[in-house]
């Protein structure tokens, strides 16, 4: 099996490096990420930026075996980039994508910023099968030990019967420490408030630092990705790119 990883922290953070490790026994890697931080990015494309591609050298034994380029791009121009310039644009060579492993969860409205979920959306939008995957801990040295031997069941599952159409691709938060088992679940319906905080630079100039207070809409629901991850369990939520409200139709 063929597998494309990627993830929007970057190379050289802890939670890609956990995700190799639980995905390598399933197939062939070949790792695509940016060679910086790209948080927050959703699913962004560089347009009208040049991106470059460069493949990656190591002798670390854990990395043996797999086909590892850094990009200037995006988690979803890794995607792009990844299909054309080393697939050759025949998508069909691709079996699965998986993006993370996330520092931060992407429950609730937080999906819609996420370069972790960006990244499946645009691989989606090829037909190919994806899964974002993230850790409800934003610390550069979270603690991904608990998580990792959930990963590889979860892939086979959701391959042997989980997708129901090309549309659909998942996204899984896990909590921080121990968890009490997996939960299906749907977003929960939050939002983020307060989101900015003024400043003022050495110009006299006024500029706003993203900061915020999310408010969880609908803490009393049971079968939200929120309530899964204040509980201790894992939350596995299918997505679709098909953004059509039919109930307004």
């Amino acid at each position: 099996m063929e597998i494309l990883v990627t993830n929007d922290d970057g190379w050289g953070a802890g939670g890609l490096f956990a995700l190799l490790q639980a995905v390598k026994p399933l197939g062939h890697l070949t790792v695509v990420v940016p060679d910086g931080p790209r948080s927050g990015r959703g699913s962004s494309i560089s347009v009208g930026t040049p991106m470059y591609l460069t493949k990656m050298e190591t002798d670390e034994e854990q990395f043996q075996g797999m086909d590892i380029y850094l990009t200037n791009g995006t988690p979803a121009d890794c995607i792009k980039l990844a299909l054309n310039a080393i697939f050759g644009g025949d998508d069909s060579k691709v079996d699965l994508v998986v993006s993370g492993i996330n520092h931060g969860h992407n429950a609730s409205c937080n999906l819609i910023y996420s370069g972790t979920m960006g990244a499946c959306f645009v691989s989606t939008e090829h037909a190919i099968r994806s899964i974002g995957f993230s850790l409800n801990d934003m610390e550069a040295d979270a603690d991904f030990s608990y998580f990792i031997p959930y990963i590889p069941q979860l892939v086979r599952h959701l391959l042997d019967e989980g997708f129901p159409n090309a549309n659909v691709c998942y996204n899984v938060n896990a909590p921080k420490g121990p968890i009490q088992g997996m939960q299906w679940t749907r977003q929960c319906d939050g939002r983020w408030e307060k989101e900015l905080e003024p400043h003022v630079d050495e110009q006299g100039r006024t500029y706003y630092m993203l900061i915020g207070k999310f408010n969880n809409m609908e803490p009393e629901a049971q079968d939200t990705d929120l309530w899964a991850l204040e509980h201790n369990y894992i939350s596995i939520q299918p997505v679709s790119i098909d953004m059509t409200d039919y109930a307004a139709l």
